[in-house]
């Protein structure tokens, strides 16, 4: 068993559970090596990890939530500009604000969208095979069509953009040398494009907004807007795709469970999807920085060492859950942290779980008999936990 947080290899098959559950017993707050770092703080248990994630004082989101720090100043930044997720408040709450007003307005947008309707496009293109790859023929297909409808974008640049965040979330050693910092440029000139095309033709859509409103009483910078479209692209893409295909793992591997789903979808999906999200959790880690000399569990951790909380493992802390490897759809209550917590807590979660409920209920009602017949490849990341690929098999039907 890989002992070691740093290495893809400890997520090829993926969270390591076992690993998470030695961990919470023996040294709850350990310290794991990096081989061209300092090493770095890891927490396995929900308490830990919901206090660190709430006290931004003591726990800083700079100079990134990558354990890897910055190679230069200029990563998860460009000039002056920062990323949403690698600032504190008080200058986090005010871009927070912004979006979160232009983000709730989108969710209904999209609802008006009919996400439903998405979801039964996407499986209309499968259901007559009997056979697709789940991750990319319908988990990935989703958050790519909602990412393109929210920007304003053809689909086929959804497409595009999520393969470039499935390679920047990926462990640089499992890619070629320059692939990474490749995608990101690529996606700053997306980006780049976009401005030019939205000043040029403003549209009812979240890019053109985005360009126009104002925080603090000044509109964003072109910087700004850059990290701020990546941030969107990146953190709506690989985790809807990865709980949805995750999720379908789970679930045809406790037929018990999916059965009773299957009986009262409507009444039983709430809860359901809350459990997934638990039992699944897409995103692995998020990394903080001490901004003084601290001590958890009686561990002291000096000012500027890295402290990282593990999602996957407190939301299998049996200190918080009941059976808690157990896959039990009807939970409850569920506090899980699939989305984080605290002023970070995930911005996009409303619109996820819309996603999420979409496509959950249109392949459960429509894609009869899925069988996963071998173990999925793994996403080599140590960051985002999913199946790579993940082909099923099911019975034909007719389109709708």
């Amino acid at each position: 068993m890989h002992h070691d947080l740093y290495d893809a290899a400890t997520f090829a098959a993926g969270q390591p559970h076992d690993l998470y559950r030695r961990l919470r017993e023996e040294t709850p707050v350990h310290w794991n090596h990096e081989p061209n770092g300092p090493g770095f703080w890891a927490l396995t248990r929900y308490d830990d990890v919901f206090a660190v994630d709430h006290d931004f004082q003591a726990y800083s989101s700079a100079p990134t939530i990558m354990i890897d720090d910055p190679l230069n100043a200029n990563e998860g930044a460009i000039g002056e500009a920062k990323m949403m997720l690698m600032i504190d408040p008080p200058q986090h709450t005010a871009f927070r604000k912004l979006i979160r007003a232009e983000f709730t307005k989108p969710a209904a947008a999209v609802k008006g969208l009919r996400l439903n309707e998405l979801a039964r496009q996407i499986v209309n293109t499968v259901i007559e095979r009997g056979e697709c790859d789940f991750v990319a023929d319908v988990a990935g297909e989703m958050p790519s069509y909602v990412i393109a409808e929210l920007m304003g974008l053809p689909l086929d640049d959804g497409r595009e953009l999520y393969k470039l965040t499935e390679i920047i979330h990926s462990s640089p050693e499992t890619m070629a040398p320059r692939a990474i910092p490749d995608a990101v440029n690529n996606m700053f000139g997306y980006a780049a494009a976009v401005i030019a095309e939205k000043r040029a033709r403003p549209a009812d859509d979240l890019a053109t907004r985005l360009l126009t409103v104002e925080v603090g009483g000044r509109r964003l910078t072109d910087p700004e807007f850059l990290l701020f479209f990546m941030l969107l692209v990146d953190a709506g893409g690989d985790t809807t795709r990865n709980l949805l295909s995750g999720g379908l793992l789970a679930l045809t591997r406790h037929p018990e469970q999916l059965a009773q789903l299957m009986a009262d979808i409507p009444g039983r999906l709430n809860a359901a999807r809350e459990e997934l999200l638990r039992f699944v959790s897409p995103v692995i880690y998020m990394r903080r920085t001490a901004t003084r000399d601290v001590e958890i569990r009686g561990t002291a951790i000096k000012q500027g060492e890295k402290v990282v909380m593990y999602f996957g493992a407190a939301n299998r802390d049996p200190a918080q859950f009941d059976d808690p490897d157990g896959l039990n759809l009807a939970r409850n209550p569920n506090p899980h942290v699939a989305f984080g917590g605290g002023p970070h807590v995930c911005l996009g979660q409303h619109l996820a779980r819309l996603e999420i409920d979409a496509v959950l209920t249109e392949v459960l009602t429509r894609m009869k008999g899925v069988v996963i017949p071998h173990e999925p490849e793994w996403l080599a990341s140590t960051f985002i936990s999913g199946p790579k690929s993940m082909p099923v098999t099911f019975t034909p039907a007719r389109r709708l």
